[in-house]
């Protein structure tokens, strides 16, 4: 099992803490981490600052987690991530996601609709790019080259680099099932490792149904790590952000993170969550999250407690762990990532033993 850590999001930008957080990244990387995630949602961007982490790091490698597919086009998006691989000696991943309606419909002005087959679309426009062919492509989003003008089928100036490896972000069955088909790994949420058959065991299928061996997919899930023997007090401040990703990410008929926990076996949870939330019951709607759930989704507790959780992502199948710890100052959050790494290191020889 690997280790990866992810910065950026929402609230990314607020602060010009940037030396501090690229400080804590560089210390991340000689303490064994395996993957360092840019995220973008309606703060900084995914590629500029990973740009920059290319640049002072050496070995970890660097992915996207993730490009939104309708903030670029698809060959805009193959060129930064041929330009990244080559800055970064090949240690670059290109994750990518559809993201969700508000975000899509509201900060980019693209319909949402049939976010899904924009995906597959994106995915094969950027192969043909990564391949180093002309790029001609009849789709039912992009059609290249646009029809009745000027233009021609043309190939990138960029060396062919069909080895850079495509990690998708999905939650609903068909899409999945699609990153068993067609993708080198899992960007995962909203993952429960009681319910894992829920999410993993769609892409292990959608694999096994293209000839795949879904052994050579990467799967990552994770949460926040905090160490500590009283539980409630840790469990707390989790339980706010649960409620906003139960209730707002995404609109009232379109909630994918909603849905997947659903289908993991927090379905009445989950929706009465949203249904407090979207009512602006807000407090409600953060009493209303389990316990449990917030246990499943994170690494709490005591060393023994967060390795029996770590034990049961390796178990459920995720090959990459994905952790945010969490501290009162940095060098707590140092701590919390020395241990889950030196838990996982552990597990690892175990497993190998």
């Amino acid at each position: 099992m690997k280790v990866s850590i992810a910065y950026g999001g929402p609230a990314s930008g607020k602060k010009r803490d940037w030396d501090d957080q690229v400080q804590f990244l560089r210390e991340a990387e000689q303490m064994g981490v395996d993957i360092i995630w840019s995220a973008e949602a309606w703060g900084m961007d995914g590629i500029s600052t990973l740009a920059y982490l290319a640049a002072v790091t050496e070995s970890v490698q660097l992915g996207t987690g993730i490009l939104q597919i309708s903030a670029r086009t698809p060959v805009m998006t193959a060129m930064t991530a041929l330009s990244m691989a080559a800055i970064s000696e090949d240690r670059f991943i290109l994750g990518l996601g559809v993201s969700g309606p508000q975000v899509v419909e509201g900060l980019h002005g693209v319909p949402f609709s049939q976010p899904l087959r924009r995906l597959k679309e994106t995915v094969d426009i950027v192969r043909q790019a990564f391949a180093g062919e002309k790029i001609v492509y009849e789709g039912n989003h992009h059609v290249l080259p646009l029809p009745g003008g000027e233009g021609k089928a043309l190939r990138l100036a960029q060396p062919a680099n069909d080895q850079i490896p495509i990690w998708l972000a999905t939650l609903g069955p068909k899409s999945l099932a699609y990153t068993g088909e067609a993708a080198d790994g899992w960007v995962g949420t909203s993952f429960v490792p009681s319910g894992a058959s829920a999410t993993l065991e769609h892409v292990v299928q959608g694999a096994i149904g293209a000839g795949r061996d879904p052994n050579s997919i990467e799967y990552q899930a994770g949460g926040a790590v905090q160490f500590g023997d009283d539980l409630e007090k840790l469990l707390e401040p989790r339980r706010p952000g649960v409620a906003f990703t139960l209730g707002a990410m995404g609109s009232p008929s379109t909630n994918f993170y909603n849905d997947a926990y659903s289908r993991g076996g927090f379905e009445e949870a989950a929706r009465r969550v949203q249904e407090l939330w979207v009512n602006k019951e807000r407090d409600q709607a953060i009493a209303a999250v389990p316990d449990e759930l917030i246990l499943q989704t994170n690494f709490l507790g005591s060393t023994s407690e967060v390795t029996e959780r770590v034990r049961a992502y390796r178990d459920a199948g995720v090959t990459v762990l994905r952790v945010q710890p969490e501290g009162l100052d940095t060098q707590e959050r140092l701590n919390s990532l020395g241990q889950v790494v030196d838990i996982v290191r552990g597990l690892n020889d175990d497993s190998s033993g």
